[in-house]
């Protein structure tokens, strides 16, 4: 959408007409915490529409959450808080009373 936008600002500074934004659906990947992950899985990648879930679904995930921290942060500081996040898994309890 973003990138649609973008090519319709620069069409109608040039004096063009603007394209029509067509939504294309890659799937969607939900992780409810350590327990589980669920999602599906659409276009290319499969050939049509997947469901995946389980350890495939969270190895999926995560890798998709450390390619945004990457592309929104740049790669120094991505990987400075992926590390940081390790070391906090680790240091931090897994249940607070409170």
């Amino acid at each position: 959408m973003a990138d649609t936008c973008l090519e319709n600002l620069k069409r109608l500074m040039s004096g063009q007409e603007p394209k029509a934004f067509v939504y294309k659906d890659h799937g969607s990947l939900v992780s409810l915490s350590r327990f589980s992950t669920v999602g599906t899985l659409m276009g290319n990648l499969v050939g049509g529409r997947m469901a995946v879930e389980g350890r495939l679904a969270r190895v999926i995930y995560l890798s998709l959450y450390r390619m945004h921290l990457i592309a929104i942060h740049g790669w120094f500081k991505g990987v400075a808080l992926i590390a940081i996040g390790h070391v906090n898994r680790i240091v931090r309890p897994r249940l607070k009373l409170h």
